[in-house]
């Protein structure tokens, strides 16, 4: 069988992937891709973002139900189970698959569906699962495999109480209670879940506060919120053993503790999926998590070999790996750099959620910036008290001197959606980056966004 051959092979169907095979056909290239699954979307849709989010959605949409005064005055509280709020997930999921699918073949790329190795600089062979192998030839290749949890040899996910968080989109019941190991942002994430869902959660945090990157106020704040949904957080706990029974698993901790509880989450950690590249072929080694290394236009070691999303590793999000793609493939076509990812805004989307960009005040503390804080809480808002989501605060800051904007962080409800309107206010030129901005304009009322307005008074009331 001959060769196909291509101008640009990706592997792997995620947002990287994606990004880059458009990018590449819509500029005159033509491409293959190639996948494990038969359905596009990567990780991102199939186990990762779209699911935990739709997930997410669902519960808050419960709790919502459940605390609103005029439902509770003619209904009983409503109870789901983990499985139920699932197949809400299944749903978005399909349409999501529906609509990259056509991505696809509406821009006429074939799909390979199979193991990736490489078995030159631009060759690479394909085991599709049956007795023939398909081998393509391209003169770029883009590496966009994403990742997978890390899974430790002293923990035995083939027990039926034991997930990681892909394994843990195979659950049908709530459990009582949970142990979740990693309180990182997919830690978080799935601790405000089953606590929506009215299980009682243990998470269990190597660090000595929750999400460390993140404001100070705004992480103490998280900490907070869960403990009054019933999360008990465990700081500076360090694992070192699981043992598993048919009814229930029990943590021990290295500082004496043991938890016991119906289900156990591992939540520490991902490694880049390049195991079965057969990288060596090529000279490339990633580092211990899996990872590749790559230059400021995504390209590998190898000239004609790129890499992108989160295979890289950080920021490991899949809003930056559309862009990584893009940008990966503008340097296939020699095109001018178009999106530097510096600022990258974060989305994290416990209950209430948390969006950030920008400075912390830890950074410019410690950068010695003088700088004034502007703040508004959403109880504090008419739309906030309409909705009753009031939980949470915008929190604005900006230089003492020229007013420029140097971080944003929100925590609560649409969090993720208000943070752009300080985004792109940050990102203008020629000083255009000033909280001046806020009350000069007219903000629709309510909303959410008026927010903006009321932090922007108070923090110039504090000059």
């Amino acid at each position: 069988m001959a060769d196909h051959k291509f101008d640009v092979l990706v592997i792997g169907a995620g947002p990287a992937g994606e990004s880059a095979a458009m990018n590449a056909i819509k500029n005159g290239k033509t491409v293959a891709i190639v996948d494990l699954r038969k359905e596009v979307g990567g990780n991102c849709t199939h186990q990762g973002t779209i699911p935990s989010k739709a997930l997410r959605h669902a519960v808050h949409q419960l709790m919502r139900f459940n605390r609103y005064s005029l439902f509770r005055a003619i209904a009983e509280p409503k109870y789901l189970s983990f499985g139920d709020v699932l197949t809400s997930a299944h749903t978005v999921m399909n349409k999501q698959v529906s609509m990259r699918g056509r991505f696809y073949s509406r821009n006429h790329v074939p799909m390979f569906n199979g193991v990736a190795e490489f078995l030159e600089a631009n060759k690479v062979q394909v085991d599709t699962g049956t007795a023939s192998k398909e081998v393509i030839v391209a003169e770029n290749i883009i590496i966009a495999t994403g990742s997978r949890p890390y899974r430790p040899e002293n923990v035995n996910f083939d027990h039926p109480r034991v997930f990681d968080s892909d394994k843990i989109l195979t659950l049908a019941d709530t459990p009582k209670r949970i142990i979740i190991f990693g309180a990182g942002v997919i830690g978080c994430e799935y601790a405000s879940i089953f606590s929506g869902l009215g299980a009682k959660v243990d998470l269990v945090n190597p660090g000595s506060n929750l999400l460390s990157f993140l404001d100070d106020e705004v992480s103490d704040a998280l900490s907070y919120h869960m403990r009054s949904t019933g999360v008990t957080v465990r700081h500076n706990e360090s694992f070192k053993a699981l043992n598993t029974e048919n009814e229930h698993v029990v943590l021990e901790l290295e500082s004496g503790k043991k938890l016991k509880a119906e289900a156990f989450l591992w939540a520490n950690g991902r490694t880049g999926n390049t195991d079965q590249l057969n990288l060596k072929a090529v000279g490339l080694e990633p580092n211990s998590r899996g990872q590749l290394a790559v230059n400021e236009r995504y390209q590998t070691n190898v000239e004609n070999i790129y890499a992108a999303g989160d295979v890289i590793g950080w920021p490991s999000l899949a809003s930056a790996a559309y862009d990584q793609g893009r940008e990966a493939i503008g340097a296939v076509l020699k095109q001018d750099v178009v999106n530097r990812l510096g600022d990258i805004p974060s989305g994290i989307y416990t209950i209430p959620e948390i969006s950030s960009v920008g400075k912390t005040e830890k950074q410019l503390t410690e950068a010695k910036v003088p700088y004034e804080v502007g703040k508004a809480y959403f109880k504090d808002t008419a739309r906030g008290q309409i909705t009753g989501e009031d939980v949470g605060m915008l929190k604005i800051l900006f230089h003492c001197e020229t007013l420029e904007l140097l971080g944003i962080h929100c925590f609560g409800d649409q969090a993720a959606e208000i943070l752009h309107i300080g985004q792109a206010i940050m990102a203008q030129k020629n000083g255009g980056n000033t909280l001046n901005y806020f009350v000069t304009h007219t903000f629709n009322y309510p909303t959410m966004a008026e927010a903006y307005r009321v932090a922007a008074l108070n923090g110039l009331n504090r000059l």
